[in-house]
Protein backbone atom coordinates (compact mmCIF):
# COMPACT_ATOMS: atom_id res chain seq x y z
CA UNK A 1 0.00 0.00 0.00
CA UNK A 2 2.74 2.42 0.72
CA UNK A 3 4.77 1.99 -2.50
CA UNK A 4 1.89 2.40 -4.52
CA UNK A 5 0.54 5.87 -2.66
CA UNK A 6 4.37 6.42 -3.19
CA UNK A 7 4.36 5.73 -7.29
CA UNK A 8 1.19 7.89 -7.51
CA UNK A 9 3.33 11.23 -5.98
CA UNK A 10 5.79 10.24 -8.02
CA UNK A 11 3.49 9.84 -11.24
CA UNK A 12 2.01 13.48 -10.36
CA UNK A 13 3.03 15.83 -13.01
CA UNK A 14 5.81 17.96 -10.78
CA UNK A 15 8.29 14.93 -11.78
CA UNK A 16 12.17 14.48 -10.87
CA UNK A 17 12.86 16.53 -14.00
CA UNK A 18 10.79 19.04 -13.02
CA UNK A 19 12.09 19.38 -9.64
CA UNK A 20 15.91 19.14 -10.87
CA UNK A 21 14.85 22.13 -13.66
CA UNK A 22 13.84 23.67 -9.96
CA UNK A 23 16.64 23.72 -8.22
CA UNK A 24 19.24 24.31 -11.02
CA UNK A 25 17.28 27.41 -11.86
CA UNK A 26 15.73 29.22 -8.73
CA UNK A 27 17.08 27.19 -5.76
CA UNK A 28 14.20 27.72 -4.21
CA UNK A 29 13.56 25.25 -1.37
CA UNK A 30 15.38 25.41 2.28
CA UNK A 31 18.09 22.79 2.21
CA UNK A 32 18.89 19.52 5.09
CA UNK A 33 20.87 20.27 8.55
CA UNK A 34 20.85 16.96 10.40
CA UNK A 35 23.32 18.19 13.13
CA UNK A 36 23.26 17.24 16.59
CA UNK A 37 20.67 14.39 15.62
CA UNK A 38 18.21 17.72 15.46
CA UNK A 39 15.46 17.31 12.26
CA UNK A 40 16.53 19.22 9.40
CA UNK A 41 14.13 20.87 6.53
CA UNK A 42 13.82 17.46 4.81
CA UNK A 43 11.89 16.18 8.01
CA UNK A 44 8.03 16.37 7.12
CA UNK A 45 5.12 16.77 10.05
CA UNK A 46 2.21 14.92 9.17
CA UNK A 47 -0.74 16.97 11.74
CA UNK A 48 -3.50 14.95 12.25
CA UNK A 49 -7.48 16.27 13.13
CA UNK A 50 -7.42 16.43 17.16
CA UNK A 51 -10.02 14.00 18.69
CA UNK A 52 -13.10 15.62 20.40
CA UNK A 53 -13.25 14.33 23.91
CA UNK A 54 -15.94 16.89 24.77
CA UNK A 55 -19.28 16.47 25.27
CA UNK A 56 -20.18 19.66 24.68
CA UNK A 57 -22.24 20.54 21.70
CA UNK A 58 -21.56 22.54 18.02
CA UNK A 59 -17.42 21.97 19.07
CA UNK A 60 -16.70 19.07 16.42
CA UNK A 61 -15.35 22.50 14.50
CA UNK A 62 -12.15 22.76 16.90
CA UNK A 63 -10.77 19.18 15.42
CA UNK A 64 -10.21 20.77 12.22
CA UNK A 65 -8.87 23.72 13.78
CA UNK A 66 -5.77 22.60 15.24
CA UNK A 67 -4.13 21.26 12.26
CA UNK A 68 -5.05 24.72 10.53
CA UNK A 69 -3.68 26.75 12.80
CA UNK A 70 -0.89 24.24 13.91
CA UNK A 71 0.57 24.19 10.31
CA UNK A 72 0.58 28.64 10.45
CA UNK A 73 2.83 28.43 13.53
CA UNK A 74 4.86 26.11 12.15
CA UNK A 75 5.72 27.65 8.85
CA UNK A 76 9.09 29.37 10.30
CA UNK A 77 10.39 26.35 11.18
CA UNK A 78 12.61 23.73 9.52
CA UNK A 79 9.88 21.09 9.18
CA UNK A 80 7.99 20.55 6.34
CA UNK A 81 4.47 20.36 7.04
CA UNK A 82 1.94 18.23 4.98
CA UNK A 83 -0.81 19.69 3.69
CA UNK A 84 -4.46 19.15 4.49
CA UNK A 85 -4.62 18.25 0.89
CA UNK A 86 -2.09 15.58 1.54
CA UNK A 87 -3.64 13.95 4.48
CA UNK A 88 -7.03 13.75 2.43
CA UNK A 89 -5.52 12.34 -0.55
CA UNK A 90 -3.44 9.51 1.25
CA UNK A 91 -6.86 8.88 3.33
CA UNK A 92 -8.71 7.85 0.49
CA UNK A 93 -6.08 5.98 -1.28
CA UNK A 94 -5.38 3.78 1.96
CA UNK A 95 -9.55 3.81 2.05
CA UNK A 96 -9.48 5.42 5.53
CA UNK A 97 -12.37 7.93 5.78
CA UNK A 98 -11.82 11.74 5.84
CA UNK A 99 -13.88 11.78 9.06
CA UNK A 100 -12.43 8.86 10.72
CA UNK A 101 -10.59 8.61 13.90
CA UNK A 102 -8.08 5.91 13.03
CA UNK A 103 -6.44 3.66 15.54
CA UNK A 104 -2.49 4.06 16.07
CA UNK A 105 -1.48 1.25 13.59
CA UNK A 106 -3.87 3.56 11.26
CA UNK A 107 -1.61 6.41 11.80
CA UNK A 108 1.00 4.65 11.30
CA UNK A 109 0.42 3.29 8.01
CA UNK A 110 -0.74 6.80 7.43
CA UNK A 111 2.43 8.41 7.88
CA UNK A 112 4.60 5.53 6.43
CA UNK A 113 2.67 5.90 3.41
CA UNK A 114 3.01 9.57 3.55
CA UNK A 115 6.93 9.31 4.34
CA UNK A 116 6.04 11.22 7.27
CA UNK A 117 9.27 11.24 9.51
CA UNK A 118 6.55 12.85 12.58
CA UNK A 119 3.06 12.74 13.23
CA UNK A 120 1.04 14.98 15.99
CA UNK A 121 -1.92 13.22 17.57
CA UNK A 122 -3.84 14.71 20.25
CA UNK A 123 -7.68 15.57 21.98
CA UNK A 124 -9.33 18.30 23.80
CA UNK A 125 -11.34 18.42 26.11
CA UNK A 126 -13.75 21.08 27.23
CA UNK A 127 -15.70 21.38 30.60
CA UNK A 128 -17.61 24.28 30.38
CA UNK A 129 -14.98 26.89 30.79
CA UNK A 130 -11.12 25.84 30.13
CA UNK A 131 -10.62 23.68 26.92
CA UNK A 132 -7.48 21.32 27.45
CA UNK A 133 -5.72 19.96 25.06
CA UNK A 134 -3.37 16.93 24.72
CA UNK A 135 -0.89 16.20 22.40
CA UNK A 136 1.78 13.77 21.34
CA UNK A 137 4.66 13.42 18.72
CA UNK A 138 5.40 10.36 16.81
CA UNK A 139 9.13 9.66 15.84
CA UNK A 140 8.17 7.36 12.73
CA UNK A 141 11.96 6.05 12.69
CA UNK A 142 12.36 5.24 16.07
CA UNK A 143 8.39 3.95 16.76
CA UNK A 144 8.62 6.08 19.69
CA UNK A 145 5.91 8.43 21.44
CA UNK A 146 6.72 11.80 23.04
CA UNK A 147 5.72 12.74 26.49
CA UNK A 148 2.19 14.07 26.86
CA UNK A 149 2.38 17.62 26.02
CA UNK A 150 -0.79 19.70 27.79
CA UNK A 151 -2.04 23.47 26.83
CA UNK A 152 -4.97 24.95 28.67
CA UNK A 153 -7.00 27.85 28.98
CA UNK A 154 -10.78 29.27 28.33
CA UNK A 155 -12.22 28.52 25.16
CA UNK A 156 -12.03 32.22 24.18
CA UNK A 157 -8.21 31.69 24.22
CA UNK A 158 -8.22 28.54 21.79
CA UNK A 159 -5.74 30.56 19.19
CA UNK A 160 -3.17 31.06 22.02
CA UNK A 161 -3.28 27.94 23.40
CA UNK A 162 -2.53 25.91 19.68
CA UNK A 163 0.33 28.60 19.01
CA UNK A 164 1.94 27.46 22.72
CA UNK A 165 1.06 23.86 21.89
CA UNK A 166 3.07 24.46 18.99
CA UNK A 167 5.91 26.31 20.94
CA UNK A 168 6.00 22.84 23.31
CA UNK A 169 6.60 20.73 19.83
CA UNK A 170 9.33 22.71 18.30
CA UNK A 171 10.82 22.43 22.11
CA UNK A 172 10.39 18.53 22.25
CA UNK A 173 12.64 18.54 18.78
CA UNK A 174 14.52 20.88 19.47
CA UNK A 175 13.82 23.50 17.09
CA UNK A 176 12.62 26.15 19.63
CA UNK A 177 13.53 29.40 17.88
CA UNK A 178 15.48 31.96 19.40
CA UNK A 179 12.28 34.08 21.20
CA UNK A 180 10.83 33.02 24.02
CA UNK A 181 7.19 31.12 24.51
CA UNK A 182 5.69 34.25 25.32
CA UNK A 183 7.47 36.26 22.27
CA UNK A 184 6.58 33.08 20.08
CA UNK A 185 2.92 32.96 20.80
CA UNK A 186 2.14 37.11 20.66
CA UNK A 187 4.69 37.49 17.07
CA UNK A 188 1.99 35.71 15.18
CA UNK A 189 -1.60 38.24 13.40
CA UNK A 190 -4.09 37.57 15.30
CA UNK A 191 -7.08 35.51 14.38
CA UNK A 192 -10.77 35.71 14.99
CA UNK A 193 -11.85 32.83 16.52
CA UNK A 194 -15.25 33.50 14.68
CA UNK A 195 -13.90 33.67 11.31
CA UNK A 196 -11.58 30.77 12.17
CA UNK A 197 -14.78 28.51 13.22
CA UNK A 198 -16.42 30.10 9.64
CA UNK A 199 -13.40 29.10 7.84
CA UNK A 200 -12.78 25.52 8.81
CA UNK A 201 -16.58 24.91 8.44
CA UNK A 202 -16.25 26.22 4.83
CA UNK A 203 -12.91 23.58 4.78
CA UNK A 204 -15.12 21.06 5.37
CA UNK A 205 -18.35 21.42 3.80
CA UNK A 206 -19.25 18.65 1.37
CA UNK A 207 -20.35 20.78 -1.81
CA UNK A 208 -19.29 24.04 -2.82
CA UNK A 209 -22.20 26.03 -2.34
CA UNK A 210 -21.93 25.24 1.03
CA UNK A 211 -18.09 25.79 1.26
CA UNK A 212 -18.41 29.41 -0.49
CA UNK A 213 -21.57 30.07 2.50
CA UNK A 214 -18.86 29.65 5.53
CA UNK A 215 -16.18 31.27 3.32
CA UNK A 216 -18.16 34.25 2.97
CA UNK A 217 -18.87 34.91 6.40
CA UNK A 218 -15.51 34.12 7.45
CA UNK A 219 -14.38 36.58 4.75
CA UNK A 220 -16.80 39.29 6.61
CA UNK A 221 -15.37 38.37 10.02
CA UNK A 222 -11.49 39.03 9.07
CA UNK A 223 -11.32 40.54 5.31
CA UNK A 224 -7.24 40.11 5.20
CA UNK A 225 -7.69 36.16 5.94
CA UNK A 226 -5.38 35.16 2.50
CA UNK A 227 -6.27 31.72 2.79
CA UNK A 228 -10.24 32.40 2.80
CA UNK A 229 -9.39 34.65 -0.27
CA UNK A 230 -7.63 31.48 -2.06
CA UNK A 231 -10.51 28.79 -0.64
CA UNK A 232 -13.53 31.63 -1.79
CA UNK A 233 -11.68 31.98 -5.29
CA UNK A 234 -11.33 27.98 -6.18
CA UNK A 235 -14.57 27.20 -4.86
CA UNK A 236 -15.81 29.84 -7.59
CA UNK A 237 -13.36 28.32 -10.03
CA UNK A 238 -14.65 24.92 -9.74
CA UNK A 239 -18.62 25.83 -10.25
CA UNK A 240 -17.23 27.79 -13.58
CA UNK A 241 -17.99 31.19 -12.07
CA UNK A 242 -14.74 32.82 -13.14
CA UNK A 243 -15.77 36.12 -12.77
CA UNK A 244 -16.22 35.77 -8.96
CA UNK A 245 -12.83 33.41 -9.27
CA UNK A 246 -11.14 36.05 -10.44
CA UNK A 247 -12.36 38.87 -7.93
CA UNK A 248 -11.50 36.51 -4.72
CA UNK A 249 -8.02 34.87 -5.98
CA UNK A 250 -6.71 38.49 -6.82
CA UNK A 251 -7.01 39.78 -3.34
CA UNK A 252 -4.49 37.47 -2.32
CA UNK A 253 -1.27 39.40 -0.96
CA UNK A 254 1.77 38.91 -3.10
CA UNK A 255 3.79 37.75 -0.32
CA UNK A 256 1.54 35.52 1.11
CA UNK A 257 1.97 31.94 1.15
CA UNK A 258 -1.15 31.38 -0.75
CA UNK A 259 -0.08 33.97 -3.30
CA UNK A 260 1.45 30.77 -5.83
CA UNK A 261 -1.81 28.96 -5.77
CA UNK A 262 -4.04 31.69 -6.44
CA UNK A 263 -1.87 32.84 -9.24
CA UNK A 264 -2.58 29.80 -10.97
CA UNK A 265 -6.04 29.40 -10.52
CA UNK A 266 -6.32 33.34 -11.41
CA UNK A 267 -4.74 32.82 -14.44
CA UNK A 268 -6.98 29.74 -15.37
CA UNK A 269 -9.58 32.02 -14.60
CA UNK A 270 -8.59 34.52 -16.71
CA UNK A 271 -8.04 32.29 -19.62
CA UNK A 272 -11.97 30.56 -19.36
CA UNK A 273 -12.79 34.46 -19.60
CA UNK A 274 -10.84 34.96 -22.42
CA UNK A 275 -8.70 37.45 -20.93
CA UNK A 276 -5.07 36.20 -22.60
CA UNK A 277 -3.08 38.88 -21.74
CA UNK A 278 -4.00 39.04 -18.04
CA UNK A 279 -4.03 35.26 -18.12
CA UNK A 280 -0.02 35.17 -19.77
CA UNK A 281 0.85 37.77 -17.43
CA UNK A 282 -0.15 35.16 -14.18
CA UNK A 283 1.62 32.39 -15.55
CA UNK A 284 4.68 34.13 -16.32
CA UNK A 285 4.98 35.88 -13.13
CA UNK A 286 4.36 32.27 -11.37
CA UNK A 287 7.00 31.00 -13.52
CA UNK A 288 9.72 33.19 -12.06
CA UNK A 289 9.15 31.88 -8.88
CA UNK A 290 7.88 27.86 -8.98
CA UNK A 291 8.83 26.57 -12.33
CA UNK A 292 6.10 23.90 -12.73
CA UNK A 293 5.93 21.87 -16.35
CA UNK A 294 1.88 22.53 -15.98
CA UNK A 295 3.19 26.38 -15.30
CA UNK A 296 5.31 26.79 -18.53
CA UNK A 297 2.77 24.79 -20.43
CA UNK A 298 -0.24 27.33 -19.75
CA UNK A 299 2.01 30.10 -20.03
CA UNK A 300 2.33 28.69 -23.51
CA UNK A 301 -1.13 28.09 -24.33
CA UNK A 302 -1.68 31.89 -23.27
CA UNK A 303 0.91 33.12 -25.17
CA UNK A 304 -0.06 31.41 -28.34
CA UNK A 305 -3.43 32.25 -28.05
CA UNK A 306 -2.12 35.92 -28.41
CA UNK A 307 0.42 35.01 -30.96
CA UNK A 308 2.99 35.20 -29.18
CA UNK A 309 6.07 33.42 -30.81
CA UNK A 310 7.37 32.59 -27.20
CA UNK A 311 4.90 30.08 -26.88
CA UNK A 312 7.33 27.48 -28.98
CA UNK A 313 9.86 28.02 -26.08
CA UNK A 314 7.35 26.95 -23.72
CA UNK A 315 6.11 24.60 -24.59
CA UNK A 316 9.75 22.83 -25.85
CA UNK A 317 10.93 23.78 -22.08
CA UNK A 318 7.53 21.74 -20.76
CA UNK A 319 8.81 18.91 -23.17
CA UNK A 320 12.15 18.80 -21.86
CA UNK A 321 11.19 18.72 -18.30
CA UNK A 322 8.11 16.16 -18.23
CA UNK A 323 8.47 14.02 -21.61
CA UNK A 324 6.03 11.76 -19.84
CA UNK A 325 3.22 14.00 -20.62
CA UNK A 326 1.50 13.53 -23.94
CA UNK A 327 -0.14 16.97 -23.97
CA UNK A 328 3.15 18.22 -23.64
CA UNK A 329 4.25 16.67 -27.07
CA UNK A 330 0.49 17.70 -28.65
CA UNK A 331 0.81 21.33 -27.76
CA UNK A 332 4.36 21.22 -29.09
CA UNK A 333 3.33 19.55 -32.62
CA UNK A 334 0.13 22.61 -32.67
CA UNK A 335 2.91 25.59 -32.44
CA UNK A 336 5.09 23.78 -34.62
CA UNK A 337 2.69 23.30 -37.27
CA UNK A 338 1.72 27.02 -36.59
CA UNK A 339 4.84 27.90 -37.90
CA UNK A 340 5.04 25.34 -40.71
CA UNK A 341 7.69 22.57 -39.19
CA UNK A 342 5.60 19.82 -40.25
CA UNK A 343 8.19 17.14 -39.93
CA UNK A 344 9.20 17.89 -36.44
CA UNK A 345 5.43 18.19 -35.47
CA UNK A 346 5.22 14.65 -36.55
CA UNK A 347 7.68 13.73 -34.61
CA UNK A 348 5.87 15.26 -31.26
CA UNK A 349 2.36 13.84 -32.15
CA UNK A 350 4.22 10.10 -32.67
CA UNK A 351 5.65 10.97 -29.50
CA UNK A 352 2.55 11.82 -27.85
CA UNK A 353 0.76 8.18 -28.81
CA UNK A 354 3.79 6.34 -28.40
CA UNK A 355 2.19 7.53 -24.40
CA UNK A 356 -0.99 6.18 -25.11
CA UNK A 357 -4.04 6.50 -27.48
CA UNK A 358 -5.44 9.95 -28.42
CA UNK A 359 -7.95 10.20 -31.27
CA UNK A 360 -6.87 14.19 -31.94
CA UNK A 361 -3.34 13.37 -31.80
CA UNK A 362 -3.81 10.59 -34.37
CA UNK A 363 -6.44 12.17 -37.04
CA UNK A 364 -3.63 15.34 -36.88
CA UNK A 365 -0.72 13.33 -37.53
CA UNK A 366 -2.49 10.68 -39.85
CA UNK A 367 -3.85 14.50 -42.22
CA UNK A 368 -0.27 15.44 -42.10
CA UNK A 369 1.06 12.12 -43.31
CA UNK A 370 -1.64 11.96 -46.40
CA UNK A 371 -0.50 15.85 -47.20
CA UNK A 372 -3.97 16.95 -46.35
CA UNK A 373 -4.28 20.30 -44.88
CA UNK A 374 -6.16 20.45 -41.65
CA UNK A 375 -9.03 23.03 -41.72
CA UNK A 376 -8.30 24.45 -38.78
CA UNK A 377 -5.57 23.30 -36.23
CA UNK A 378 -6.49 22.00 -33.01
CA UNK A 379 -6.07 24.00 -29.98
CA UNK A 380 -3.47 23.84 -27.22
CA UNK A 381 -4.46 22.01 -24.16
CA UNK A 382 -4.55 23.67 -20.88
CA UNK A 383 -3.60 21.75 -17.40
CA UNK A 384 -5.84 22.58 -14.55
CA UNK A 385 -4.11 20.85 -12.07
CA UNK A 386 -1.67 22.08 -8.88
CA UNK A 387 0.31 19.87 -7.07
CA UNK A 388 2.66 22.81 -5.54
CA UNK A 389 3.44 20.18 -2.30
CA UNK A 390 4.58 17.39 -3.92
CA UNK A 391 6.63 19.16 -5.93
CA UNK A 392 8.75 20.73 -2.40
CA UNK A 393 9.04 17.62 -1.19
CA UNK A 394 10.03 15.57 -3.79
CA UNK A 395 12.47 18.81 -4.24
CA UNK A 396 13.59 19.11 -0.44
CA UNK A 397 14.73 15.30 -1.18
CA UNK A 398 16.77 15.62 -3.78
CA UNK A 399 18.39 19.20 -2.50
CA UNK A 400 19.20 17.39 0.77
CA UNK A 401 21.55 14.93 -1.24
CA UNK A 402 23.33 17.40 -3.24
CA UNK A 403 24.13 19.24 0.21
CA UNK A 404 25.43 16.18 1.87
CA UNK A 405 29.13 17.65 1.47
CA UNK A 406 28.19 20.58 4.19
CA UNK A 407 27.11 17.67 6.58
CA UNK A 408 30.67 18.00 8.04
CA UNK A 409 31.50 21.33 6.94
CA UNK A 410 32.55 24.16 9.96
CA UNK A 411 29.44 25.73 10.75
CA UNK A 412 30.81 29.11 9.38
CA UNK A 413 31.19 27.91 5.98
CA UNK A 414 27.54 25.69 6.26
CA UNK A 415 26.04 29.53 7.78
CA UNK A 416 27.56 30.99 4.57
CA UNK A 417 26.46 28.43 1.83
CA UNK A 418 22.64 29.48 3.57
CA UNK A 419 23.25 33.05 3.55
CA UNK A 420 24.27 33.33 -0.29
CA UNK A 421 20.97 30.81 -1.08
CA UNK A 422 18.71 33.23 0.79
CA UNK A 423 20.13 36.13 -0.81
CA UNK A 424 19.30 34.66 -4.17
CA UNK A 425 16.09 33.82 -3.30
CA UNK A 426 15.01 37.70 -1.96
CA UNK A 427 16.35 38.82 -5.62
CA UNK A 428 13.73 36.12 -7.53
CA UNK A 429 10.84 37.87 -4.99
CA UNK A 430 10.67 34.57 -2.47
CA UNK A 431 10.98 36.03 1.01
CA UNK A 432 9.14 33.14 2.55
CA UNK A 433 12.14 30.74 1.35
CA UNK A 434 14.44 32.35 1.87
CA UNK A 435 13.47 33.49 5.47
CA UNK A 436 13.63 29.83 5.74
CA UNK A 437 17.19 30.01 4.69
CA UNK A 438 18.67 33.19 6.64
CA UNK A 439 17.25 31.31 9.72
CA UNK A 440 18.90 28.09 9.48
CA UNK A 441 22.28 30.30 8.70
CA UNK A 442 21.87 32.31 12.22
CA UNK A 443 20.89 29.10 13.60
CA UNK A 444 24.49 27.66 12.56
CA UNK A 445 26.21 30.61 13.20
CA UNK A 446 24.39 33.19 15.43
CA UNK A 447 26.95 35.63 14.60
CA UNK A 448 26.89 36.31 11.27
CA UNK A 449 25.76 39.18 10.88
CA UNK A 450 24.90 38.94 6.83
CA UNK A 451 22.88 36.22 8.07
CA UNK A 452 20.58 38.64 10.69
CA UNK A 453 20.57 41.45 7.71
CA UNK A 454 19.23 39.24 5.38
CA UNK A 455 16.51 37.74 7.98
CA UNK A 456 16.15 41.60 8.48
CA UNK A 457 15.41 41.73 4.69
CA UNK A 458 12.87 39.12 4.05
CA UNK A 459 10.79 40.00 7.28
CA UNK A 460 10.71 43.55 6.02
CA UNK A 461 9.20 41.69 2.49
CA UNK A 462 6.68 39.92 4.85
CA UNK A 463 5.71 42.44 6.45
CA UNK A 464 6.62 41.38 9.77
CA UNK A 465 8.10 44.88 10.64
CA UNK A 466 8.91 44.50 13.96
CA UNK A 467 10.98 41.29 13.72
CA UNK A 468 12.68 43.16 10.69
CA UNK A 469 13.66 45.93 13.03
CA UNK A 470 15.14 43.90 15.76
CA UNK A 471 16.95 41.90 13.08
CA UNK A 472 18.35 44.88 11.77
CA UNK A 473 19.58 46.02 15.21
CA UNK A 474 21.32 42.54 15.84
CA UNK A 475 22.68 42.55 12.22
CA UNK A 476 24.53 46.21 12.96
CA UNK A 477 25.52 45.32 16.78
CA UNK A 478 27.78 42.51 14.99
CA UNK A 479 28.54 44.44 11.41
CA UNK A 480 27.42 47.89 10.32
CA UNK A 481 26.36 47.18 6.78
CA UNK A 482 23.74 48.83 4.12
CA UNK A 483 21.55 46.36 3.89
CA UNK A 484 20.79 46.73 7.52
CA UNK A 485 20.58 50.38 7.85
CA UNK A 486 18.46 49.95 4.55
CA UNK A 487 15.87 48.29 6.50
CA UNK A 488 15.61 50.23 9.36
CA UNK A 489 15.51 53.35 6.78
CA UNK A 490 12.43 52.07 5.13
CA UNK A 491 10.70 50.64 8.34
CA UNK A 492 11.17 54.10 9.71
CA UNK A 493 9.60 55.57 6.69
CA UNK A 494 6.44 53.65 7.35
CA UNK A 495 6.64 54.39 10.60
CA UNK A 496 6.85 58.30 9.39
CA UNK A 497 9.92 58.58 11.02
CA UNK A 498 11.80 60.69 8.43
CA UNK A 499 14.36 61.99 10.79
CA UNK A 500 15.35 58.45 11.71
CA UNK A 501 14.98 56.97 7.86
CA UNK A 502 17.30 59.95 6.95
CA UNK A 503 20.25 59.19 9.72
CA UNK A 504 19.73 55.83 9.05
CA UNK A 505 20.65 56.42 5.28
CA UNK A 506 23.51 58.48 5.81
CA UNK A 507 24.79 55.50 7.77
CA UNK A 508 23.95 53.24 4.63
CA UNK A 509 25.60 55.62 2.25
CA UNK A 510 28.49 55.94 4.29
CA UNK A 511 29.53 52.63 3.68
CA UNK A 512 28.67 52.22 -0.06
CA UNK A 513 28.32 55.52 -1.80
CA UNK A 514 27.27 54.02 -4.66
CA UNK A 515 24.28 51.47 -3.23
CA UNK A 516 21.95 51.67 -5.68
CA UNK A 517 18.73 50.94 -3.41
CA UNK A 518 20.37 53.62 -0.85
CA UNK A 519 19.97 56.16 -3.74
CA UNK A 520 16.51 55.12 -4.59
CA UNK A 521 15.31 55.52 -1.27
CA UNK A 522 17.16 58.93 -0.53
CA UNK A 523 15.60 60.27 -3.36
CA UNK A 524 12.31 58.87 -2.04
CA UNK A 525 13.31 60.42 1.09
CA UNK A 526 14.12 63.94 -0.47
CA UNK A 527 10.29 63.64 -2.55
CA UNK A 528 8.62 62.82 0.78
CA UNK A 529 9.99 65.57 2.67
CA UNK A 530 9.51 68.37 -0.35
CA UNK A 531 5.47 67.11 -0.64
CA UNK A 532 3.94 70.21 1.87
CA UNK A 533 2.45 68.90 5.20
CA UNK A 534 -1.70 68.59 5.75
Amino acid sequence: MQQAYNLLTLSRSSTILSVLLFLAASSVLACAVQQNDQPGPSQMLLVLPFENHSTAPGLDWISEAFPEVLSSRFSRSPLFVLTREDRLSAFDHLGVPASARPSRATVYEIAQAMDADFVLVGNFSYDGKDLTAHAHVIDMARLRLSPEITEAGPLTDLINIQTALAWDVLEQLKLTPASQKTQFVTQFPPIRLDALEQYVRGMSASSDQEKIKYLKQAAALDAQDASVMLQLGEAYYRLRDYASAVTWLAKVPNHDAAANEAEFYLGLSQFYLGQMQKSEAAFRSLASRLPLTEVYNNLGVAAARLGDREARNYFERTVEIDPSDPDYHFNLAVELLRENEKEIAARELRAALALGPDPEARNLLDALVSGTQPAHLPLERIKRNYDESSFRQLALEIENAGEARLQQAPPAEHAAYHVQRGQELLEKGVAGEAEKQFREAVLLDPQNAAAHAGLARALESEQDNAEARTEARAALRLKPSPEAYLVLARLDLVDNNSASAEQNLEHALALDPENAAAASLKHDLAARQSQPSH
